[in-house]
């Protein structure tokens, strides 16, 4: 990252993450009792400062309480969404397992995986989730017509790939 807003002090958001960072990850560690987790917690509220540098870069501003309160705050919620699915696990057991998918499901997957996400999204919230046009224009942020365009350009694009004669496409 090399946000270069300056902090009163003339610190850099890139001078005050390598002056910092190791020793938040130390203290969080204690914390999080996983260096792992320490570390990770401690990136993403890196992450969120220097979304915010401008502010937290200011007079009278705290940013090395700010990024440990926000990493101290992500472990914490970390642990608890643990100890919920602990808690769960615990009361109903492990969950069945999935039944492999088919392999239409397969092929299916595979033919969408080489559409542009546009027309991916469109053929998934209006055939696999059943939503009308409107709605998927609403939570796309589309007009309807643009979602029509991507269904129309993304069912021609499929039917070639979804041919029973269609060469394989490459699975990971």
């Amino acid at each position: 990252m090399t946000h270069q807003a300056s902090v009163s002090t003339g610190m850099s958001y890139d001078e005050f993450y390598t002056a910092h960072a190791g020793r938040l990850v130390s203290q969080l560690y204690l914390i999080a009792g996983s260096m792992e987790e320490a570390r990770d917690c401690v990136q993403d509220a890196f992450a969120r400062a220097w979304l915010h540098w401008d502010t937290l870069s200011g007079d009278g501003a705290n940013p090395v309480a700010w990024v440990h309160t926000v990493a101290y705050r992500i472990a914490v919620s970390g642990w608890r969404r643990r100890q919920a699915q602990r808690r769960a696990l615990q009361r109903h057991g492990p969950p069945r397992a999935a039944p492999p998918p088919s392999p239409d499901a397969v092929a299916v997957a595979a033919a969408l995986s080489r559409l542009p996400a546009g027309q991916r999204a469109v053929i998934v919230l209006h055939y696999y989730q059943d939503l009308p046009v409107d709605a998927i224009a609403q939570a796309l942020k589309l007009s309807p017509s643009g979602v029509k365009t991507r269904l129309v350009r993304a069912r021609a694009a499929l039917a070639p790939l979804l041919r029973d004669d269609a060469p394989e496409v490459a699975r990971d």
